[in-house]
């Protein structure tokens, strides 16, 4: 926070370390320069681009490199043009054509992939003909021979491994020896899990840093730095990736690149592995605890950060759950199973993370708490009955009502947890409420 709040806020620095089309960046270029070292450092990597504002701009600017280092570098190279600026527009108009043509095997929305792996609705289905791959509808698991036969039948340009809600770890090895059986780039997206390799929770095989040509992530999450992304990359694509502004990003956030060096450093110390090993062993406990209390937990427990909680038990979907829970003072998200018929708004799950409470020092005792009152609202909670329009007697899809002692007791217990661990021991709520009124569900 220190670092984002300083003058480097009002600095431009287009172009990247000791390459701006801007003067006067001397103090970018260190910090910029200096923020790629420890990613390097802390990830293992050949080459890291630490530009990207998000998630979503760090996938952006990597599939625009892999589409210039594969497709119009060699393209160029066949037409004996060096600078696209001197092509004619007959001529650009072929490189644009070959440029859209590509294909991306990605995981499914449904299965936990993110939008930005080709979903229909996210440009990258635009720039992409896209693909998907789901979980086994069984196990949850990925079928990685499924995996490979879908490759070997696409023949994708990038193969693109990664997730925002799958609960179990990737095998990596695996998936870079498909990628490059048919020729593909191995991109990984590790934003949800980037601190767990950090942190040395994923080795060997499940490092996906080791085996991946390109991969993305967030630096926030798990990684607990600043809000925004990242790309490492072999040598291979450094030069196309370097280039993501202007090819994607206008301009750098120099006071968001100190942030993420100040943040790579703090993960580089031993400390942070502790950290990390505490996510994954508090995220067990509390799936562990969650079944325990009648939840069923999608796959059957988890591997890493996270877990999805089927709330169809309970005759709720997820908006219905995470709306009833807020209410009672747990944040947490709905989102979609595999092959959810509740659809991508309404839901029939939700997820829940363990990183946010780690760091507030909650342990396993503290996990089987979490999950009581998760189970205790989820069992007192129905759907609201509709009494007016055509619709009148059925049961609503987005409103429902917890019982209001119910409501009350669970109030209480969170409000007891957070006294132990303070969310934001900085703030000083009683000052903010003379100025935004405070009730015990949003405390």
């Amino acid at each position: 926070q220190l670092a984002m709040g300083n003058l480097l806020t009002d600095k431009y620095s287009e172009g990247y370390a000791y390459h701006r089309f801007y003067a006067g960046c001397d103090n970018v270029d260190f910090i910029e320069a200096l923020a790629c070292d420890y990613a390097c450092k802390l990830f293992g990597a050949e080459h890291a681009y630490v530009q990207p504002h998000s998630g979503a701009d760090a996938n952006l600017v990597a599939y625009w490199a892999i589409l210039n280092a594969r497709v119009q570098v060699p393209l160029l190279a066949e037409l004996g043009i060096t600078n696209p600026s001197e092509m004619s527009r007959e001529m650009w108009n072929q490189v644009r054509e070959k440029l859209g043509n590509q294909r991306i095997l990605g995981l499914d929305y449904y299965s936990g992939g993110h939008l930005t792996h080709g979903y229909r609705q996210n440009v990258s289905s635009q720039m992409f003909d896209a693909y998907s791959y789901s979980v086994d509808e069984k196990s949850g698991y990925l079928d990685y021979d499924e995996i490979e036969r879908l490759a070997h039948e696409i023949r994708p340009l990038i193969l693109l491994a990664g997730y925002s809600a799958y609960p179990r770890k990737i095998d990596f090895k695996r998936m870079a020896d498909i990628a490059h059986s048919v020729g593909a780039v191995f991109m990984v997206d590790m934003a949800h899990f980037a601190g767990l390799v950090a942190g040395k929770v994923f080795t060997d095989e499940y490092n996906p840093v080791l085996w991946a040509d390109v991969v993305t992530t967030t630096t926030h999450k798990t990684l607990r730095g600043p809000r925004g992304g990242m790309v490492l990359c072999k040598q291979e694509f450094a030069e196309s990736v370097d280039k993501g502004c202007p090819l994607v990003i206008g301009g750098p956030l120099p006071h968001v690149m100190a942030a993420k060096a100040i943040a790579f450093k703090e993960a580089l110390d031993p400390s942070f592995s502790d950290y990390a090993q505490r996510i994954v062993k508090n995220s067990a406990a509390l799936a562990k605890a969650c079944i325990a209390e009648g939840i069923t937990v999608a796959t059957g427990g988890t591997d890493n950060h996270l877990m999805l909680l089927d709330v169809r038990s309970f005759g709720l979907n997820g908006r219905q759950a995470e709306s009833a829970l807020r209410e009672c003072g747990v944040t947490l998200n709905r989102n979609a199973l595999p092959f959810d018929p509740n659809g991508p708004w309404y839901t029939s799950g939700l997820r829940i993370g363990t990183p946010a409470v780690t760091t507030l020092g909650m342990e396993e005792e503290q996990m089987a708490e979490i999950a009581s009152i998760i189970a205790l609202v989820l069992k007192h909670t129905k759907p609201v009955v509709l009494t007016k329009g055509e619709k009148a007697g059925q049961l609503s899809k987005a409103k429902a009502v917890t019982e209001e002692s119910v409501k009350q007791e669970a109030q209480k217990r969170v409000l007891s947890l957070l006294d132990g661990f303070k969310l934001y021991p900085e703030l000083d709520l009683a000052f903010l409420s003379q100025y935004f009124p405070l009730d015990n569900s949003t405390r």
